[in-house]
């Protein structure tokens, strides 16, 4: 399970996949969340601007599994 450190109140599920080099453009994550499903929390979640916080999970569609701390 990879970590990642919130600097702030909360960071963007978009802002996270472009952060882990799994979308390179705002563009390029709504395709990725239209194509692939992502799970936050483990419910299904297709909006990039959703507000992730600190002990959120997130499971991308090939398992991987980013914890926010």
């Amino acid at each position: 399970m990879n970590e990642v450190e919130v600097r702030g109140e909360y960071i963007t599920l978009g802002q996270l996949l472009k952060l882990n080099g799994i979308a390179g453009a705002g563009g390029d994550v709504r395709w990725y969340l239209a194509e692939r499903p992502v799970l936050v929390n483990g419910e299904a979640e297709k909006r990039r601007g959703r507000k992730l916080r600190p002990g959120d999970t997130v499971q991308l569609s090939d398992g991987t599994e980013i914890r926010l701390k």
